[in-house]
């Protein structure tokens, strides 16, 4: 079992390394036109080194990193409400206080820097999430279970159909009438690459971006609506690793073990199968789609799972190295990092910065990468030896408590 002293450490190191691999995943929408993010025909080609470096990141890293960010804040919105608590606060007061302005943080970032914004989603499935709040762990599993096997059935039935429609459209002899509607949906907007427009788009001035943005101001409520059969499970999941113990750390060695023997291999196998399958269909945009949206999904639930099971034990190990207390930094500090990221890398890669959008490979994405994580690693913890919060985490709390806090350690 873990020490006391050891069990906070757990949280924010794991953070750290969640909000770190994130950056793995989203640097690709950061750089590139949306629908490289889905398959590799939408943006370098079908080279060797682009697929590789696509199913790489599909197999190891999309949706498990911020998989793991959901079941860490669930974890960490349990800890704010046990202390609110125990301190005799208003536990609901000090919650949707938080939310509120992390919507609204949400907004701003979506708004005003980029489109790939998951702040204001975790606010709005975190005011769902806390009605929850008093349910045994037995009973927030359960329930996150049959609310995620809902969401996977939603989107196999609609992906399925379309996938079926492709088939059937594409034999000789086919219907007229099913050709008709499979052509109609091809052409159809959610399934325009728009690669042209994207291009000229993020390599332009800042205004007509954000110009975009507004147009087109329902994406935010529409994401929540998209993602909330996943997100909202993942809280529940988080929200009961916290009470029974597992995420921070006071389950015995052997029992993470397990969890990771039984998770990680058939996520991983799951995973890549799903890949192989994208390969031999070449990557097409409906079945691109169908595994990003509705296949991967159990695989994705099963890695993010057994990679907190197998980071849990790797921070156990290695708790009292200067490393790890690096990476525990940068979780502590996990939303300026966050948002700090979308302002170095939209700079970075938007025309009213460098301009290198759309100018990378995938591969060649990966030292940017490095480069971020060796900034979030250097900074955090100078940081708060000195301060008591990140600079925008400082922010967040004064305005949900409604006054400045103490900085200073």
């Amino acid at each position: 079992m873990q020490p006391e002293s050891d069990r906070y450490l757990t949280l924010d190191a794991m953070r750290g390394f969640a909000v770190m691999g994130i950056l793995a995943m989203n640097i690709i929408a950061f750089a590139m036109p949306e629908w490289a993010y889905v398959t590799p025909i939408a943006y370098g080609g079908l080279s060797t080194e682009n697929q590789i470096s696509w199913i790489f990141s599909f197999i190891f890293i999309d949706g498990k990193m911020r998989g793991l960010f959901s079941l860490l804040f669930g974890a960490s919105m349990m800890l704010i409400i046990e202390r609110a608590q125990a301190k005799g606060e208003s536990a609901a007061k000090i919650h949707y206080s938080r939310m509120f302005w992390l919507a609204l943080f949400g907004l701003a970032h979506y708004f005003f820097l980029w489109f790939g914004d998951i702040l204001f989603l975790y606010a709005s499935v975190g005011c769902i999430a806390f009605r929850f709040r008093n349910w045994q762990p037995e009973r927030l599993i359960k329930w996150a279970l049959i609310i995620f096997g809902l969401g996977v059935l939603f989107w196999g039935l609609q992906m399925g159909g379309l996938q079926i429609l492709q088939y059937f459209a594409t034999q000789p002899n086919a219907d007229a009438d099913m050709v008709a509607r499979y052509d109609e949906i091809i052409r159809s907007n959610d399934f325009d690459l728009n690669v042209a427009d994207e291009l000229a788009l993020h390599r332009g001035a800042y205004w007509p971006i954000v110009s975009e943005k507004l147009s087109e101001w329902y994406t935010p409520l529409a994401a929540v609506l998209q993602s909330i059969a996943e997100t909202l499970p993942l809280m529940m999941i988080g929200m009961a690793m916290k009470k029974n113990g597992f995420i921070t750390g006071e389950w015995d060695r052997p029992i993470y073990i397990l969890w990771a023997r039984k998770l990680v291999p058939g996520g991983l196998i799951a995973s890549a199968a799903l890949a192989g399958y994208l390969v031999a269909v070449d990557y097409d945009l409906i079945n691109s789609l169908a595994v990003f949206l509705a296949w991967s999904a159990i695989p994705r639930l099963m890695l993010t799972v057994g990679y907190a099971a197998l980071l849990i034990l790797l921070i156990g190990r290695i708790s009292h190295q200067k490393f790890i207390k690096r990476v525990a930094a940068t979780g502590q500090a996990a939303f300026t990092n966050y948002l700090g990221t979308s302002i170095l890398m939209t700079t970075l890669f938007y025309g009213y910065g460098f301009g290198f959008f759309g100018h990378v490979s995938r591969i060649a994405l990966w030292p940017v990468v490095f480069a971020m994580w060796a900034l979030m690693l250097l900074w955090a913890q100078p940081w708060l030896t000195r301060y008591r919060y990140g600079p925008l985490e400082w922010l967040w709390r004064s305005l949900a408590r409604g006054g400045l806090q103490r900085m200073k350690r």
